[in-house]
């Protein structure tokens, strides 16, 4: 017998959550962008080594892009992308510029070829860094993945949502910013994550080493911090 009309809208409404399930588990209350995923993952070609820069970018600055940099020449990468999230689950959104706005300033201010802008995040429906580098392991095969952070993102990465699944799945690439480093390397995520820890002349075969893996990068000397280029009403300085 056909299942009624109830019985065909449940059907459909299951396989639909089901297909998102795939692609992003789990699921929290990020907006999903109104648009296709494809143009949120920026153009690659297999094999490439790719540095993952996630942010809120609010606003950019050039710090994110001379670390995008640096990443490239150490860890001998072809691309870094960055990916703006619609927002941080451990940050004040009351500040928060428009994603597009964000989005638009970082393209103006990356300003290289080698490094791309993507608002995938806000496309999958998320905010956790650990749903976006599941999706792209699914959907990118034959990548070379690395995520990096600075200093102080390790110094709370054990506040992260599933952060031992994110070391477990792609390399992480660490970049010094004084006076950050005392307090970073002596955090539960470093000291949990500390035998997995390959030497810095060892930086250019990241990419290549099976999760868990990281590296800490020093040389870096810029301290710019996007909370500093805002002024108290949340507005950019210019």
């Amino acid at each position: 017998m056909a299942p009624d009309r109830r019985g065909r809208e449940h059907t459909k409404k299951r396989v639909r959550k089901d297909n998102l399930a795939d692609a992003v588990d789990p699921l929290n209350e990020a907006p999903l962008a109104p648009r296709p995923v494809a143009p949120a993952i920026p153009f690659y070609t297999g094999g490439m080594r790719i540095g993952l820069l996630g942010g809120s970018f609010n606003p950019p600055h050039r710090a994110h892009r001379d670390i995008s940099l640096f990443a490239i020449k150490r860890l001998n990468l072809d691309r870094v992308w960055w990916l703006v999230t619609p927002g941080n689950p451990l940050k004040d959104r009351r500040a928060l510029h428009d994603l597009r706005e964000r989005a638009e300033a970082a393209r103006q201010m990356a300003h290289d070829p080698r490094i791309d802008v993507s608002c995938l995040e806000a496309v999958i429906g998320t905010r956790y860094t650990v749903d976006t580098i599941t999706y792209l392991r699914r959907r990118t095969a034959g990548l070379r993945l690395v995520w990096i952070m600075g200093a102080d993102n390790l110094a709370q990465f054990h506040r992260w949502q599933n952060w031992q699944r994110i070391a477990s799945t792609v390399p992480i690439a660490v970049i010094d910013r004084p006076p950050q480093s005392f307090r970073a390397l002596s955090a539960p995520a470093a000291q949990a994550l500390a035998h997995y820890r390959i030497p810095e002349t060892q930086a250019g075969r990241l990419a290549d080493k099976l999760p868990p893996a990281w590296v800490f990068l020093t040389g870096m000397k810029l301290n710019l911090s996007s909370t500093g280029l805002r002024n108290p009403d949340g507005s950019w300085k210019t």
